[in-house]
């Protein structure tokens, strides 16, 4: 099976980590036995922008074709505006930036599918190619066109629905996102498969400890990822736990803003922000950790919570998230409310106070992701899917 993948999430030259979960999925497929090709399209960024930003450098600097981990990846440039501005007509400009590309790849490579990810832009764009080639498309929903672009005004929100009432299948990565469109028409066509992780990646899991003292969060560094609740958390248990730690990887836009909190709760001394770091580089921040803590109240599933999970890490996560596909409350970690500093605490303070109960969570949370939220099961489910659409 020739499968076209259509996604601006994409690991690069750049930045190794962008939309790795993308680039996961893609090699189960291959070893699902897959051939697969991806398209990444980047912003077109001419002189004299990368002259004034660095987003814009980096933009300017990635290849216009790469290999990444034995995954052949082009990335063709389109015209994309700031400040989502008209966002409705984004996946026509990515499908003209992608469209000679597509004729070229497709005169050696017969694609039987294209699957996007995310409805705008991407899917927008591949909903135009389906149209020129008559191939069935798929599209994924991760979070953002449900949780974000949905809210952008009514055109935006109109361009949407009919992309995705154009699509052969819809995936949804959690039952969460699949419950926002239940009145939809399309709701029908709609699937849960839930992202995950490869085995490989994680550590043994973790054996017990006499006291467990080093908290972690792995995010982006935005509002919604509630890390200010986790350090108002630290800061009401530290004098409890005189030796208690809180680590931080990620970068983003509230960094100042947590530095400068985390010196107003005289917690300065306590909280470690590693900055963004590569994958391996933060499967050993989570193999050296004791608990994994994310109190965020907008996420469609959000791996970083099953990668601690397959580490043995005790998780906390929010009730009502996508995540709730996996952990159930006090069986396999811990749910709190949102925007909640008093249930973060208790929850905190459960794991501290009690090493037999954290490694008991941790072991059933380990177990339940090697159970039924790796890689391998998403590409069995996804194959599946493929072949449902394929044989109509």
């Amino acid at each position: 099976m020739r499968i076209l993948v259509i996604s601006h999430m994409y690991p690069s030259s750049v930045n190794p980590v962008y939309g790795i979960f993308v680039h996961k999925q893609v090699k189960a497929l291959q070893e699902q036995g897959c051939s697969v090709k991806v398209i990444s399209p980047v912003p077109y960024a001419p002189w004299p922008l990368p002259l004034l930003k660095k987003k814009w450098r980096d933009y300017a600097s990635i290849p216009s074709q790469a290999v990444v981990d034995g995954v052949e990846v082009y990335y063709p440039r389109y015209l994309e505006f700031p400040r989502s501005f008209l966002l409705q007509h984004s996946g026509r400009l990515m499908y003209l930036g992608l469209r000679r590309l597509v004729r070229r790849l497709s005169r050696d490579f017969k694609f039987d599918l294209i699957h996007a990810h995310v409805a705008l832009p991407d899917g927008h764009a591949a909903f135009l190619l389906k149209k020129a080639y008559n191939l069935p498309v798929i599209v994924t929903v991760h979070g953002v066109d449900f949780l974000s672009t949905i809210h952008k005004g009514d055109k935006i929100k109109q361009k949407l629905f009919a992309i995705l009432e154009g699509a052969d299948r819809i995936i949804t990565v959690s039952s969460k996102l699949k419950r926002i469109i239940a009145d939809r028409p399309f709701a029908a066509k709609t699937v849960v498969i839930n992202n995950g992780i490869n085995p490989e990646d994680c550590g043994p899991g973790q054996s017990g400890k006499t006291q467990a003292r080093r908290v972690l969060s792995v995010s982006n560094l935005k509002k919604t990822k509630g890390l200010d609740i986790n350090m108002r958390a630290i800061s009401q248990l530290a004098d409890k736990y005189p030796d208690l730690m809180y680590y931080v990887v990620g970068d983003g836009e509230e960094r100042q803003n947590l530095e400068k909190l985390a010196a107003e709760l005289n917690i300065k001394d306590r909280v470690v922000f590693l900055g963004r770091l590569d994958h391996p580089a933060t499967m050993k921040q989570m193999a050296e950790a004791d608990i994994f803590c994310l109190p965020s109240w907008q996420e469609g599933f959000g791996i970083v919570y099953i990668e601690a999970m397959a580490q043995g890490l005790p998780t906390i996560a929010v009730r009502g998230e996508g995540i709730e596909d996996v952990i159930s409350h006090d069986q396999n970690g811990l749910l709190v409310r949102p925007h909640c500093v008093k249930d973060v605490v208790t929850a905190l303070d459960l794991l501290l106070s009690d090493p037999a109960k954290a490694l008991s969570l941790g072991q059933a949370g380990r177990q339940t992701v090697m159970n039924g939220f790796t890689w391998k099961h998403n590409a069995e489910k996804t194959l599946k899917l493929y072949e449902e659409v394929l044989s109509k």
